[in-house]
């Protein structure tokens, strides 16, 4: 007996136990059950109703289930009563002889205690009865009298099992509905990574007091479950959920709910079930995995007590006609009803909603697929339920939400109440009334849905083109700019098509149109401060609501650019007539005169850095609003920077960076600001930089009240900050900012002393300890040495290709579900703009391809390598006779995690995956790069075409990343060949389901550049591949990528995060490096002040 439960957690820990001792022993011994309700609330101590307590354990089938201590029988008759009602099993009850009176004694006599037991057993509600607190033998006596005068309970008939989940209350699903009254599961979604930006940089910060809140929020909107997903490849996966849960489930606003555990891999599910005391679902597992590692699976989450989703996979990849759903659903449900004795009750399966509408005959019955399916799966695998993505149905109609939620209300109706659906997560406010819909709409949707008709894509089509003029009728005020596809806009003026043109990027009639503006303006200059300047400030405005996108952006700046230069030559002709009319020079042409711009600007990419993709977009997007913008180019000293800014006189000047390198060299850059006496604001940008490092690092430097520093996110905000900042009244932005900036700075060095941190000889000790016996190192290369890669097609590497970094650099963002590619283009606020900027991507991509416009070329180097004696850097060996014989080629060295840990995890360093001296292991690395992309650029900025040249140089970092996917995986399973039996598809190396890692120095595992050179001098790689350090070991050309190569299956990517002086010591030791000179290129992990 388990008795006097008032923490159900511990309770479910104890039956596990006991589950693991019977099944070991072969011994069969009933189990009984006791929870204890503390007060008249009902509820344990851990805030449990009786009806959630026990939903939360009846997976353990106890024998008997009841209730014991706390209270006299009288304050327990409700909480009996609904007991018996929902208990399958015997149910007993032992009360206290009543409450403790002040001495801590009881008072109640048997016959008291007897009467008071009586209403149990008058209604039927017992098997079993005692006395506990309080109780002596002629108490039990007369209970055992009274109950002898009555029947004992009879168990209750409760129909058909349901699905029966638990928080601190309990759910059954078959009761919930959604806001419309169908019978429907609502899932939250916002605790989840994937789905909330705003919770995925709360986890990230470690913000668990906030990210509670957006928890509480869903509960109050009406979430039945709570889905938790901490999914990042930056977070401790599982100490992350096992911290959420636990703290989740002491508030009890969220902890009424049952949670939905849900992670990409099964040990942080794990560890998310072990601390939740309620009935939870883990979403998901699949045959996908194999058989075996299935039915584990299965047999672990029955053994916690969880339901559990279940994805229409199996080993030959996912369901998508009616019979496959039906045959691996069914599949799925015998092995884990007969086999691992899964209640069916527990168990949903997502059949796999797929996309109807695309006009492929294949894919017309993907829906009538999935509802017939729905139906047959409800019929041969009873009481499980039936859930799914409904998302995916209307993906073809993306950017008319009006179609898509009518689709989606059509087919959820159906689904729902015909077929059985009860599972998913819709958001409420999206779903439209069925019986509310126009009828012809609802006619239109059905036909398409139930594939009625032939023309039912074609007739969707044509409904869908009204919507969206209707739509554009609607928004003409504001809203997203959608393109019209008739040309009617021809018929306007000639300042009207030169708005539409600017607004909508039509670069197609412009200079037609701009002549003829000319031909009618007194001054060619008028055209620009008209029609042109009216155009571009609509377009300004727009993207500073949110309405238009930078894509649109750049393309109207292309339009805008051919526009000036057409008219440029007519404006040097009129001042030269000018000239001579006052009886001056005509060659003596005084400069342009800048009064016409809102404000001048420096851009520069600092000394040591090649990446300038970010600035040139923010570079056009200040174009775009009337700033006057010089871009001087990427690895700019400080020097060059104040000579400029000095020479054109600016309003403003703007740093980039894309390598940590850059952080310091910004941090010198102010410094010299501010001794030169410049008053200009200084703005900080680019993907190494940070509101918190321009706070904590750079601001001190230089910030005052006349010249502030600002961190700029993105080209989104540059307008904004900007024009904030030379307004005439800026005072209150920069006093806020400043306020805002002092208070980062002291909340980082408070956090500094709150952190502790290991010594690094502690850190040492705790370092990841692999038994390179029981799993040895990587077998000996197929081919030592170094190997060039240069005959590799660019159509190799394009399978290859993540287009979620492509989407970020155009700033894409889809909102959960439809964040990643390619489900960024459901996405009713970007997926129309996403889809034509991917298109446009497809057309050069293509073009590059045909035209050999770029080349791929590499280097791998492969070689004898063990972990130094002191166990801190990996030495490395040309061939296996040097190592035998200590003769070392070169050092590479390692840093450590010193931040203390809550969990007992080790403290990592990528030297810990490589076996010590006595053992044969290698390691790899390689350098590869995309050339090309300059001759590209510089074609289309002599064609003033800002698009396509960000387009190219876009296209050649993708292209570069698929070469180094591309050549990683020839690693693995040639040139290596430690995986020659790797059978993986692409979304799978995205998804790094392949053995050992590829991390690159100055990223979060080895956040030291200067590592680089030691991998140059290695492999050789400017000799064999053509690719540059500069002096801040940025690589040139700027689409290069590089990395090492680590083969041991338990090695794995981490950050090191800040690190301590002794550490940054001993690591300058081992380089041979001045200490302020390692300090430099460590600064931004540093924690202290150096």
């Amino acid at each position: 007996m388990v008795e006097t439960i008032f923490d159900t957690l511990n309770a479910k820990a104890a039956v596990y136990a006991v589950g693991e001792y019977l099944e070991m022993s072969g011994l069969d011994i009933p189990l009984f059950v006791s929870g204890t309700l503390v007060d008249q609330s009902g509820r344990t101590l851990s805030g449990q109703t009786g009806e959630a307590f026990y939903a939360s354990i009846r997976h353990c089938k106890p024998m008997v289930v009841g209730l014991n201590c706390a209270l006299g029988a009288s304050h327990m008759v409700p909480f009996v009563e609904r007991l018996s009602k929902v208990a399958e099993c015997f149910v007993h009850v032992y009360s206290n002889a009543g409450l403790p009176n002040a001495m801590g004694g009881y008072d109640e006599s048997p016959t008291d205690m007897a009467a008071g037991n009586e209403v149990f057993f008058k209604n039927g509600w017992l098997n079993m009865v005692g006395g506990c607190c309080g109780s002596t033998p002629p108490h039990i006596k007369a209970i055992r009298e009274t109950a002898a005068k009555y029947e004992t309970r009879k168990l209750p008939d409760l129909g058909r099992p349901k699905m029966w989940l638990s928080g601190l209350e309990d759910l059954v699903v078959d009761d919930c509905h959604n806001q419309l009254g169908l019978p429907f599961l609502n899932v939250g979604e916002r605790c989840n990574i994937s789905g909330s930006i705003r919770f995925k940089k709360l986890m990230k910060a470690g913000n668990y007091g906030t990210a509670m809140d957006i928890a509480k929020k869903q509960v109050e909107d009406g979430a039945h479950v709570i889905d938790i997903n901490v999914d990042d490849g930056m977070l401790d996966g599982v100490s992350c959920m096992e911290k959420f849960v636990k703290i989740a489930v002491t508030e009890p606003e969220i902890a009424k709910v049952p949670f939905m555990l849900d992670a990409s891999k099964f040990e942080i599910v794990m560890a998310g079930l072990k601390w939740c005391q309620g009935k939870p679902i883990v979403n998901s597992i699949s045959l996908k995995v194999g058989v075996e590692l299935f039915k584990e699976q299965a047999t672990l989450l029955r053994k916690h007590g969880a339901a559990v989703v279940v994805m229409a996979f199996d080993e030959d990849g996912q369901a998508a006609t009616e019979s496959e759903k039906v045959r691996i659903c069914k599949r799925s449900y015998d092995m884990l009803v007969n086999e691992v004795h899964f209640p069916p009750e527990d168990i949903v399966f997502d059949p796999n909603v797929l996309t109807i509408g695309t006009g492929m005959e294949e894919h017309a019955d993907y829906a009538i697929d999935f509802i017939n399916a729905t139906k047959t799966i409800r019929e041969q695998c009873p009481y499980a339920k039936i859930s799914g993505g409904i998302s995916n149905l209307s993906f073809g109609f993306r950017g008319v939400t009006k179609i898509r939620e009518s689709i989606h209300s059509v087919f959820l109706y159906h689904a729902i109440l015909e077929s059985g659906m009860d599972v998913g997560i819709v958001n409420s406010h999206e779903l439209l009334d069925y019986h509310k819909l126009e009828p012809d709409m609802r006619e239109i949707c059905e036909n398409l849905i139930f594939n009625k008709s032939e023309d039912a894509t074609e007739d969707m089509l044509t409904r869908t083109e009204y919507e969206r003029s209707e739509a554009i009728e609607l928004r003409k005020a504001g809203g997203n700019v959608v393109k019209v596809i008739t040309k009617s806009w021809r018929t306007e003026v000639a300042k009207k098509r030169l708005e539409h043109a600017l607004i909508n990027g039509i670069s197609e009639y412009v200079i037609e149109d701009v002549e003829e503006a000319r031909l009618e303006a007194e001054k060619p200059l008028h055209v620009i401060e008209g029609p042109l300047m009216d155009g571009m400030n609509i377009v300004g405005d727009l993207f500073g609501a949110g309405k238009m996108f930078l894509p649109q952006v750049i393309k109207s700046a292309r339009v805008m650019k051919k526009a000036v230069a057409y008219l440029l030559p007519f404006m040097d002709e009129e001042k030269r007539q000018n000239l001579i009319a006052q009886g001056l020079d005509p060659d003596d042409v005084p400069e342009d005169d800048d009064s016409q711009y809102a404000g001048k600007v420096l851009m520069a990419t600092v000394k040591g850095d090649v990446h300038d993709i970010g600035k040139n977009i923010v570079a056009v997007v200040l174009g775009c609003n009337n700033y006057k913008v010089y871009d001087i180019g990427v690895m700019c000293s400080c020097e060059k920077i104040l000579e400029k800014a000095k020479e054109y006189n600016v309003d403003v000047i703007g740093l980039s960076g894309l390598i940590t390198p850059s952080l310091d060299e910004m941090v010198t850059v102010a410094k010299e600001l501010a001794k030169a006496g410049f008053k200009q604001p200084l703005l900080i940008g680019g993907a190494t930089t940070s509101k918190m490092h321009t706070a904590v690092k750079i601001a001190p430097n230089f910030f005052n009240e006349t010249h502030p520093v600002i961190h700029v996110l993105d080209a989104s905000r540059s307008v904004t900050v900007v024009s904030s900042l030379l307004n005439a009244n800026k005072t209150d932005f920069v006093d806020d900012l400043q306020e805002e900036y002092d208070e980062m700075r002291e909340d980082y060095y408070a956090g500094l002393e709150d952190r502790n941190f290991l010594t690094f000889e502690q850190a040492r000790k705790e370092h990841k300890k692999i038994d390179f016996d029981a799993v040895p190192p990587a077998p000996v290369p197929t081919k030592t040495g170094i190997t060039v890669i240069d005959s590799v097609k660019l159509s190799d590497v394009v399978p290859y290709m993540d287009w979620n970094p492509f989407f970020q650099t155009w700033e894409l963002r889809g909102r959960y579900p439809n964040r990643g590619y390619p489900k960024i283009f459901e996405d009713k606020t970007v997926g129309p703009e996403a889809k034509k900027l991917f298109d446009d991507a497809q057309k050069m991509l293509n073009e590059i391809v045909e035209n050999g416009s770029f080349h791929l070329k590499g280097v791998c180097g492969l070689f004898p390598a063990n972990r130094s004696e002191d166990g801190e850097d990996v030495d490395i060996f040309e061939t296996e006779e040097d190592r035998e014989a200590g003769k070392i080629a070169g050092k590479f060295c390692m840093l450590r995690q010193q931040a203390e840990k809550e969990s007992t995890d080790p403290f990592l360093s990528q030297a810990d995956f490589i076996a010590p001296k006595g053992y044969t292991d290698h390691i790899g690395f390689f350098a590869v790069s995309c050339f090309g992309c300059d001759a590209l650029v510089q074609k289309y900025e002599a064609e003033q075409d800002d698009y396509s040249k960000i387009m190219a140089q876009a296209l050649a970092d993708r292209f570069v990343e698929a070469f180094a996917e591309y050549l990683h995986r020839e690693i693995r399973v040639d040139l290596w060949g430690y995986a020659q039996g790797e059978d993986l598809d692409e979304s799978d190396l995205l998804k790094i389901k392949y053995d050992g890692i590829r991390p690159a120095p100055g990223y979060p595992s080895q956040p030291d550049h200067t590592e680089k050179a030691t991998m140059w001098d290695i492999v050789q790689v400017y000799e064999h591949a053509g690719i540059e350090l500069s002096e801040s070991l940025s690589m040139m050309p700027a689409a290069s990528v590089s990395a090492l190569v680590f083969a041991h299956p338990q090695s794995e990517y981490f950050a090191v995060g800040q690190i301590g002086k002794d550490q940054v010591q001993s690591y300058a030791d081992r380089k041979k490096m001045d200490l302020e000179k390692v300090e430099r290129w460590l600064s931004p992990i540093l924690n202290y002040d150096r």
